[in-house]
């Protein structure tokens, strides 16, 4: 009988297409859904809570999908982990309730996007980080940040995506946005109910801008009046200084079925 199975997964994306399958493209979720075919002896469809884009990472995304095969969760992550590139890696993995949606369940995101600005970046940090060692405002990028908090329509944050022609809402609620200087690092971090296609990484692009002064509070006003089709023009920051932290659920939607376990 089938089982629905929760994950939480932690990959470096530097090498990865994104998270979504893609036709001879190396994936998140194509190379977890090869390993599961190789468990179960049939292919296995894995949900996630998003999709990253290329080049992304995370720290805890979370997946499901159902397997005939009846190895304990525990041995079941051993036996991943010994398939999967030393890039990815299974965190946890625990029975599901069968309703258990990774993506549709999920009340809330939490993103960090770090800023390297030393003159030199260390070889250690430079697939997860964004050089820029030029002069930036900070003051002038946490007061755009403090403004993004709040429900908004974000159609001026969001890239193009295949969904655009069902006309789903762009409106999103940020609970929180933050950045601060870190060491050598400005990093940026923010919490919301969901993110749109290349939507964090166009908001540091604009925080960038602000903090070059070429983007101020009342440019962000303009951006976020519903229904706006401009765009917020600023480059989309690029994607290895993204990761995604953290996925929440409510206490009755965690997905798994015996917390005890």
């Amino acid at each position: 009988m089938a089982r629905r199975i929760r994950a939480v997964v932690a990959y470096d994306g530097t090498d990865f297409h994104g998270w979504q399958s893609q036709p001879s493209l190396p994936t998140i979720q194509g190379v977890i859904e090869g390993v599961l075919e190789q468990i179960d002896k049939q292919p296995v469809a894995v949900a996630g809570s998003g999709r990253t884009d290329a080049g992304v990472h995370a720290l805890a995304q979370v997946a499901a999908f159902w397997l005939d095969n009846p190895i304990p969760a525990a041995n079941l992550k051993k036996a991943m982990n010994r398939l999967l590139p030393a890039s990815v890696r299974i965190l946890s993995m625990d029975e599901a309730q069968p309703d258990f949606h990774p993506r549709f369940d999920a009340v809330a995101k939490t993103y960090e996007y770090r800023i390297w600005r030393a003159e030199v970046c260390p070889p250690f940090e430079y697939r997860y980080v964004h050089h820029h060692p030029y002069p930036l405002a900070l003051t002038k990028m946490q007061e755009i940040a403090c403004l993004l908090t709040g429900e908004h329509d974000f159609s001026a944050f969001a890239a193009a995506d295949e969904s655009d022609s069902e006309e789903r809402t762009k409106v999103r609620t940020i609970f929180s946005s933050s950045i601060e200087s870190v060491g050598d690092a400005l990093i940026y971090r923010v919490r919301g109910s969901g993110f749109l296609k290349h939507m964090v990484r166009n908001l540091v692009g604009v925080l960038l801008e602000a903090g070059k002064g070429n983007f101020q509070p009342n440019d962000l006003t303009r951006t976020l009046v519903p229904g706006v089709t401009t765009k917020a023009g600023a480059n989309t920051a690029p994607a290895k200084g993204l990761t995604l932290i953290s996925v929440e659920y409510t206490p009755d939607k965690t997905g798994i079925e015996n917390p005890s376990i």
